[in-house]
């Protein structure tokens, strides 16, 4: 079966027009939310669908535009729902994300006092693939990020690299592409200034054109047409198309 995936957001932390880097990754009549930042209630509106339609959530590291959504999320699955969905995170960020994300805005005295109140909490190890559908499967992949904290991108299927936000790592991608039949990289883009916590446009751009070829761009700033004709034949995600994977 083709995987669907819808991108409900593809800016930046700070982006507006764009909304957070957020998709649904589908299989059939089962959905993923990969990430679940600030703005995904209203990317998800906006697109006509609400967290009724979500079956299961990812988290890929803990901040505001991949997890400020949750709250809201599992408040409407309790209350409006009325089920738990799975909650997919590396088993390195599931106590960080209730302790120092989630707690102080859910937590409810003898109803709500951790994470499995309010999901089906799955953790995950890395470097290890997980079947989270009968045709999704997701490997934890580690990416540096903010220096002393745990930040995952995945590995699709064996073949789709889509990354969290990640400092540049060539000898990742050329790994994927050269040894493990990565065939398409969804990737982060930093366009302006110097990529301290994130993955730059010009770094890109210094990545072979095999591999440039392969790469669709997110999470980038409101003003990505300014850089439709700098990519080197690198392809930016439109925010709500439905690509077939």
């Amino acid at each position: 079966m083709t995987l669907e995936l819808q991108m409900i957001g593809t800016g930046s932390a700070f982006a507006k027009t764009y909304f957070n880097n957020n998709a649904l990754l589908r299989d059939g009549d089962y959905t993923l939310l990969i990430d679940c930042g600030v703005t995904a209630p209203l990317a998800l509106h906006r697109l006509g669908k609400s967290f009724s339609d979500v079956d299961a959530v990812l988290i890929t590291h803990i901040h505001a535009d991949h997890v400020g959504g949750l709250e809201e999320l599992a408040f409407k699955m309790k209350y409006t729902y009325k089920r738990k969905i799975k909650l997919y995170i590396a088993e390195s960020l599931a106590s960080l994300l209730w302790e120092h994300s989630l707690k102080g805005g859910l937590y409810q005295a003898r109803e709500i006092t951790r994470l499995e109140d309010l999901f089906e909490v799955c953790p995950l190890a890395a470097d290890q693939p997980y079947s989270i559908s009968e045709n999704i499967k997701v490997e934890l992949i580690p990416t540096k990020h903010i220096p002393g904290k745990s930040s995952y991108s995945l590995y699709i299927n064996d073949r789709i690299f889509y990354s969290s936000d990640m400092v540049y790592n060539p000898e990742l991608l050329k790994h994927l592409t050269e040894k493990r039949g990565c065939k398409m990289i969804l990737h982060e883009c930093q366009l302006e200034g110097h990529g301290e916590v994130h993955t730059t446009l010009d770094e890109l751009k210094r990545l072979p054109e095999e591999i440039r070829g392969m790469i669709y761009l997110m999470h980038y700033g409101d003003n990505k047409d300014e850089y439709l004709d700098q990519t080197e034949g690198m392809t930016f995600m439109e925010q709500g198309r439905i690509y077939k994977l």
